[in-house]
């Protein structure tokens, strides 16, 4: 008889045998920022989640940063001053940039990411610029999709990932899904002597169904049609290599896969198949999801899900459970050896 329960047999035997952990280090903590002072909005459906005045925001940082030693967040506006060009995107003096100088002078090695994409600015609620509005494609008897203006969009991309660079992020992440957006961002950023912002690119960003919360919390619902003329379809694997080998030649430090449990496989095959760091993110339906989660202990739960992305192939992990996470990991060995128990 072969008997390999012989290595699970105490905790101890268990932790010393174990393949994968994961560490605060491997945490990055998503934050949602609006203009304002002293503001801290609920999101319904992200129960635990804010929107942060950037002051707010400077408290909170301070609590996962220096109390539970999370090194990384991910930033994002929740813009109230929308236009069809997403004119709010791409000012110096914009939201995001003052964050990101406030942040830099009290918190100096922390890594600051910053999302980069247009939803939250246009009015329309698309990620991109578009050539035509729906009722002009209607009077044309065109189909009622949506006409995306990648090149113009990119364009925009790369200005708005050139304010955020200016004022002090670590890493732009463009999130548009648009042809060519990181390399429009890398030339952009070097023409101007910022070689050295790196690019977290969401280059395997799949049209899920996951996102729901995430659109509550941004306010980027689009007004019409879908984005699944430049998000991905969730029917393919292939088509993610293709995509983050395209993001890697034009300049992509770290790549990303978007969702995060329900794409573990496309997780583990971009792993096998690149030597760049690989994000994923798990996103706001996922975090909804386990939050309602009734039925066992929610500390352990979240544990395990984030030692599958990790186990799947992921360095890096974006997600709202991060502050959470950190506490678990934190925690004295006695107190998480009674919970696995």
């Amino acid at each position: 008889m072969i008997r390999t329960r012989r290595l699970r047999l105490t905790p101890f035997l268990r932790d010393l045998t174990s393949e994968y952990r994961v560490t605060v280090n491997d945490l990055v903590m998503p934050f949602f920022v609006v203009e304002g002072q002293k503001k801290k909005e609920a999101i319904p459906s992200l129960p635990g989640i804010y929107r942060y005045s950037p002051d707010k925001l400077v408290e909170e940082v301070e609590k996962i940063h220096l109390e539970k030693g999370i090194k990384a967040i991910i930033l994002f506006e929740v813009s109230r001053n929308k236009d069809k060009t997403a004119t709010a995107s791409r000012q110096e003096n914009g939201v995001i940039p003052r964050v990101i100088s406030l942040l830099k002078k009290k918190f100096p090695h922390l890594v600051i990411i910053t999302d980069i994409c247009l939803c939250t600015y246009t009015s329309h609620g698309h990620c991109s610029i578009l050539t035509e509005e729906p009722k002009q494609r209607k009077k044309k008897n065109l189909p009622d999709t949506v006409a995306t203006d990648n090149d113009a969009t990119i364009e925009v991309l790369a200005k708005m990932a050139l304010s955020h660079a200016k004022a002090g992020a670590d890493f732009v992440a463009p999130s548009a899904m648009m042809d060519g957006q990181v390399g429009a961002i890398r030339k952009r950023l070097d023409t101007h002597g910022l070689t050295y912002t790196g690019i977290l690119a969401y280059s395997a960003k799949y049209a899920s169904h996951f996102y729901g919360p995430f659109r509550e919390a941004m306010q980027s619902a689009p007004g019409h049609g879908n984005r699944k003329s430049y998000q991905m379809d969730f029917r393919n694997s292939r088509e993610a290599i293709r995509e983050i080998q395209a993001d890697i030649q034009e300049g992509a430090d770290i790549v990303m896969v978007k969702p995060a449990l329900a794409y573990l496989d496309i997780i583990q095959r971009v792993k096998s198949s690149i030597s760049q760091p690989v994000a994923a993110y798990n996103v706001s339906g996922e975090y909804s999801l386990v939050h309602h989660y009734k039925n066992g202990d929610r500390e352990v739960l979240i544990y395990e899900i984030a030692t599958a992305i990790k186990r799947a192939g992921a360095d890096l992990i974006i997600t709202y459970h991060a502050a959470e996470l950190a506490d678990i990991l934190n925690a004295t060995y006695q107190n998480l050896q009674e919970k696995r128990e």
